[in-house]
């Protein structure tokens, strides 16, 4: 895909969290579900903070910093078809683990809007990227800002549906 494309994916995936806030009340919004595992809160602030963190990464290749590194083939393959293996549970890196909490309704809002004003700024940038320079993900390896770029549309996508199970789980 295009920088153009994968942008717009990103903005309309960004809508849906946005529109699916709208429909969640505070205290649902901060409890725990059920079935275990993260709240809504803590699904919003890990994935707009790990991707403002992708960003930073996607900009610090932007801006020269990086390695030539290469990309694992099956980290290419993610990429290229747009998902994450099917039927694995995935962890959060350590480092994006220690910092998860839960936020207020507002404060998620608030960091979508930093983040989409980020993105904004760096998909302007994304134009004069060496795509022989690439910063570490913790667990996919090198990533060039094109793939930083694919790689949070992907993120974005993965946790829509980690949302649509915590709704599933308050209808039991």
């Amino acid at each position: 895909m295009s920088r153009t494309k994968d942008h717009k994916r990103i903005l309309d995936i960004a809508d849906r969290y946005r529109n699916r806030l709208k429909e969640i009340d505070e205290s649902t919004f901060l409890l725990s579900p059920p079935v275990g595992g993260w709240s809504y809160s803590e699904v919003y602030f890990h994935i707009f903070d790990a991707s403002i963190l992708s960003l930073t990464e996607m900009t610090n290749t932007i801006s020269g910093k990086g390695e030539s590194k290469a990309t694992a083939f099956a980290v290419k393959l993610i990429l290229f078809f747009g998902r994450l293996p099917p039927g694995k549970k995935y962890k959060a890196p350590k480092k994006l683990a220690a910092r998860l909490r839960k936020v207020s309704k507002a404060e998620a809002l608030e960091m979508m809007d930093e983040f989409l004003s980020q993105l904004d700024v760096a998909c302007e940038q994304i134009k004069n990227a060496d795509r022989a320079l690439k910063t570490p993900h913790p667990k996919l390896g090198y990533l060039n800002a094109f793939q930083w770029l694919r790689f949070i549309e992907i993120h974005l996508n993965h946790h829509l549906q980690q949302l649509r199970r915590i709704g599933r789980s308050y209808l039991r």
